[in-house]
């Protein structure tokens, strides 16, 4: 076993109760499950104040962090016990992310870059910069401008159309971000918009992040992957050329806005490729979530409306429920990478946008889970579903054959979960739902899983 000293473990699970919202003036439930309790662990509140966390140290007494003040707004209808249908509406969906007075919501519909009030509400100051892509500029800019200004003589629109794909997410093409700001004469009033996926909005939002020291932004994800995942909760960054998403920042949005209608333009892999962090959610803390996308996923894949609204809503409302109550990932939202530690090297080992990122995830979850097993922490019936339920999805369950022990190694040494020298990693134990983020594993269980999946 590796040495026990300077880390931590914990796991993570989350039970919405039926008919219950989040919201401060209703009753909720949400639970915090720990490792080494004897029994699971329950927080109720609705209003998250005060609120104890123990991170079970090993080798360590437990640390106790106390009083999380951010309210968590996860949730304006029931949950798992209705229908998709019922989440379908040209009145949008609110999500709230609980930041305290940094509080963001999430819209979730049809037709909504068509409701210029939604926008228009979190828009500051009367000058707008909308940084998008080649690909998505054909399809929504325009859509985005005339919401932006529809019914306002007052709002002044510059845009930005940066090239298509995650080899641009760089230093070099960031800098055009700032040219534009900068040749526009934008002040400190202005408001960034991202338009687009993944790419577009970590680097849109990290250059609001740095320009002027910190300018407003809006999310307008148009993919699965940046509507269910990297659209909230605030982290935002480009990568370089030794490992992904090294240089970035935390920095909230003023809202996502998630118009599920700009899905119907997405490629078949792209729409996949989202997926995988639907999967995600289901497998580290929402076992009901999990089990219906398993009877969902056909749905899901010919572009069923209400699955997809559906998937996403609760997809959002799992982000925001952690990000509430750890913001900087300091260990909570950790969580959230399963399967990411492995994804970033073989995205890195293959070469930025050669595999997409969800593509990456699917065979970083799949040796995830592997590993897990090998521990002797989940049973078999876990991992074959996990494997049935990526295939439906028609993700890959291993990782490209170039991908070698020691590239895995080389990159996994500068992942952002390193503390100390020790690699941290995101693991299933126990029962579908929970996982472990921990360096407290065998060693040789992680060398066995990446020689079974690499070439030596």
């Amino acid at each position: 076993m590796a040495s026990s000293s300077n880390h931590f473990s914990f796991s993570l699970s989350s039970e919405l109760a039926p008919h219950s919202s989040l919201h401060r003036a209703n009753s909720s439930e949400f639970f915090l499950r720990f490792q080494n309790s004897p029994a699971p662990s329950s927080l109720r509140s609705s209003f998250v104040s005060p609120v104890k966390i123990e991170l079970n140290r090993v080798g360590i007494s437990a640390l106790k962090a106390s009083r999380i003040g951010s309210r968590i707004s996860a949730s304006s209808t029931p949950v798992m016990d209705q229908s998709p249908s019922q989440t379908s509406s040209r009145v949008p969906t609110i999500v709230e992310v609980g930041l305290g007075n940094r509080s963001y919501p999430i819209y979730i519909g049809s037709g909504l870059l068509q409701q210029p009030e939604l926008l228009q509400r979190h828009v500051h100051g009367k000058r707008v910069l909308v940084v998008t892509n080649t690909t998505v500029a054909a399809l929504y800019l325009d859509k985005v401008v005339e919401a932006l200004t529809h019914g306002s003589t007052n709002i002044s629109v510059e845009s930005l159309i940066l090239p298509d794909g995650e080899k641009y997410k760089n230093m070099d093409t960031l800098m055009k971000v700032f040219d534009k700001a900068i040749e526009s004469r934008l002040d400190r009033r202005c408001t960034f918009v991202a338009l687009g996926g993944g790419v577009i909005g970590d680097m849109c939002g990290f250059a609001a992040a740095a320009f002027l020291r910190g300018v407003n932004f809006i999310q307008i994800p148009t993919t699965v992957m940046a509507q269910v995942d990297s659209s909230v909760g605030g982290k935002t960054g480009i990568n370089h050329p030794l490992g992904k998403n090294l240089i970035g920042a935390f920095f909230q949005p003023q809202c996502v806005l998630i118009d599920t209608d700009t899905l119907n333009t997405l490629p078949d892999r792209e729409l996949a490729s989202g997926f995988a962090e639907v999967i995600k959610y289901g497998l580290i803390r929402d076992a009901k979530f999990f089990e219906w996308q398993e009877k969902n996923m056909q749905a899901l894949m010919a572009r069923d409306p209400d699955a997809l609204a559906y998937a996403i809503k609760r997809s959002c409302e799992n982000k925001a429920e952690v990000v509430s109550l750890d913001e900087k990932e300091s260990g909570l939202r950790a969580t959230l990478n399963l399967g990411h530690t492995f994804a970033h090297a073989i995205e890195t080992g293959v070469g930025y946008g050669e595999w997409l990122h969800g593509e990456a995830v699917a065979a970083g979850t799949v040796m995830a889970v592997d590993m897990s097993y090998r521990l002797g922490w989940i049973d078999d019936s876990i991992v074959k579903r996990v494997h049935s339920i990526l295939k439906q999805a028609k993700l890959p369950i291993a990782p490209p054959e170039i991908m070698t022990v020691e590239m895995f190694k080389s990159v996994m040494a500068v992942d952002k979960k390193v503390a100390d020298g020790l690699l941290r990693l995101i693991l299933l134990k126990g029962p579908l739902g929970n996982c472990v983020f921990t360096g407290d594993y065998d060693r040789k269980a992680l060398d066995e899983t990446l020689r079974a999946f690499a070439k030596c």
